[in-house]
């Protein structure tokens, strides 16, 4: 029996994951019919931004400071610290700011949509809406989906500014980087499809978290503790399919338009 439990485990999580991935199609499949989630989605997106635009910007702030200060003691040291705005702002564009913002989403956003599925689920809630013929996938987790991409959307934009001005307070007035240099390294740097990507990226990685969150919720074991595991089980598989795709979508676009030099 030892020797088998590994891959049944694999399997398990295999399934489980398969599972996962078709009730978030399943919830896509009824996007069209805006008026049965819409009122529900405009209650998660309140929701979701009153509970992560502070933390985001508390997290922002500091990063971008801090990012200034290992990069301007690196450039100053080559003779090009005027170029510490550009990399500040590129890094965050390109890689920070969408995996913040979904990890904002899944530990505060994603462990508050777990708990009130798993809580749903114990009161069996989504059993009852299934007798009365109303698919819990459509009403519950289509407008979570959405309204977690839409905020995670808004919240990459809000750590780029966020960031940006940790840089610039930390690297022209305490480094003496003049502001017009550091500016100009950004955007010298700085393409326009960086931030499609960037925004397309924060879109699809708060959908996944927002998808996990509910999936967990909905299959979580019928006590106290199993929605206590779930919203565990939940914030980390959604950390690790956050960073397996964002791996996946770089590649992919450094592939197609290499790098400015």
């Amino acid at each position: 029996m030892t020797t088998f439990q590994p891959a049944a485990r694999v399997h398990q999580g295999l399934m489980s994951l398969g599972e996962m991935f078709a009730v978030g199609f399943e919830g896509m499949r009824r996007t069209w019919d805006i008026r049965a989630w819409f009122w529900e989605f405009v209650e998660q997106c309140v929701f979701l931004a009153r509970v992560t635009t502070l933390p985001v910007i508390l997290v922002a702030l500091p990063l971008g400071a801090t990012v200034a200060l290992q990069v301007g003691d690196l450039a100053g040291q080559l003779g090009a610290q005027s170029a510490t705005g550009g990399a500040v702002i590129v890094g965050l564009v390109r890689e920070v700011a969408p995996i913040a913002a979904a990890l904002i989403i899944a530990g505060a956003g994603g462990s508050a949509i777990t708990s009130d599925m798993g809580a749903r689920n114990i009161r069996d809630e989504l059993s009852a809406m299934e007798v009365m013929g109303v698919n819990p996938v459509h009403r519950l987790v289509t407008p979570r989906m959405w309204a977690a991409s839409i905020v995670s959307t808004m919240l990459a934009s809000l750590v780029i500014m966020s960031g940006a001005v940790g840089g610039f307070v930390f690297n022209v007035l305490l480094q003496g980087v003049t502001p017009g240099a550091y500016v100009d390294g950004a955007m010298g740097l700085l393409r326009t499809s960086d931030l499609f990507v960037t925004l397309f990226k924060a879109w699809l990685f708060g959908m996944i978290s927002a998808l996990v969150a509910c999936h967990k919720g909905m299959n979580c074991e019928l006590s106290p503790v199993g929605v206590g595991r779930a919203v565990n089980q939940s914030t980390v598989l959604a950390f690790m399919l956050v960073f397996a795709f964002n791996y996946i979508i770089t590649t992919i676009y450094f592939l197609a338009y290499p790098p400015v030099t």
